[in-house]
């Protein structure tokens, strides 16, 4: 159910590994977000400069073709999109130093994810 944005609730989410991308996007569908799913960074940044604006962008770091720190700056760098929130979702021990409204170590309890989540983008009522 990938679909753009307009609704507040949209969700980019940014992560490779296939498995765990379809993890988190059944949950986040079943919490009642829009989710658009991309594999790397550079899928990422075509899918914003397309024209998504999505309310926040679950990003992975460690990700090939451009990773999360090279996205993440891309992001920054463009007016369009920098003030969308990031929650960084990653094993990497230096994912912190990665800018972002919340870190997120992997592996993680669902609840963890939603909590922040939560405290991104409103919640269905």
């Amino acid at each position: 159910m990938n679909s753009q944005s307009g609704t507040g609730r949209s969700i980019l989410l940014v992560e490779d590994d296939e498995i765990v991308r379809r993890a988190i996007q059944m949950v986040l569908e079943w919490e009642g977000y829009q989710v658009v799913c991309a594999s790397n960074g550079q899928e990422a940044l075509d899918t914003l400069r397309r024209g998504s604006c999505p309310s926040l962008i679950l990003l992975d770091i460690m990700m090939p073709v451009l990773d999360g720190e090279q996205f993440r700056q891309e992001q920054l760098n463009d007016p369009r999109f920098c003030s969308i929130p990031v929650i960084v979702v990653s094993a990497a021990s230096f994912a912190e130093a990665v800018s972002a409204a919340h870190h997120i170590q992997k592996p993680f309890e669902v609840q963890e994810l939603l909590d922040a989540i939560h405290a991104q983008v409103p919640t269905v009522v």
